[in-house]
């Protein structure tokens, strides 16, 4: 994991409503769509927000999901795994979350599950 925050994957962040408008459900559901760890959120920009890349065509990243389980089971937080997803990383090649929108769900997990 990287400490050098410039380095990131370039995203914007979605605070909760504009999150709604671009998944087309109630702020609520989307409270839960994050409880559930459909999605992973942070508090680093005041309110929750969202990094926009987590979603794609309307929806949130499929493969997002078991991925921040993993994470969390290697004891990252929520910021922290927000941080190594959207970080370059020299094992997968590029940040873990372009990896996952290209499909390579299998390579990143496992990937995430040695950083424990």
């Amino acid at each position: 994991m990287t400490d050098d925050l410039a380095r990131q994957h370039p995203t914007a962040w979605l605070s909760l409503p504009e999150l709604a408008d671009v998944l087309d459900e109630p702020v609520g559901r989307v409270r839960r769509l994050i409880e559930d760890l459909h999605l992973v959120g942070s508090r680093r920009h005041g309110a929750i927000s969202v990094p926009a890349v987590f979603i794609k065509d309307g929806e949130p990243l499929t493969s997002l999901r078991g991925t921040v389980i993993v994470l969390h089971d290697a004891g990252f937080s929520d910021d922290e795994a927000i941080d190594w997803l959207l970080s370059p990383d020299d094992s997968i090649g590029m940040p873990p979350i372009d990896a996952l929108v290209a499909g390579r769900k299998a390579e990143v997990r496992r990937v995430a599950a040695t950083l424990a």
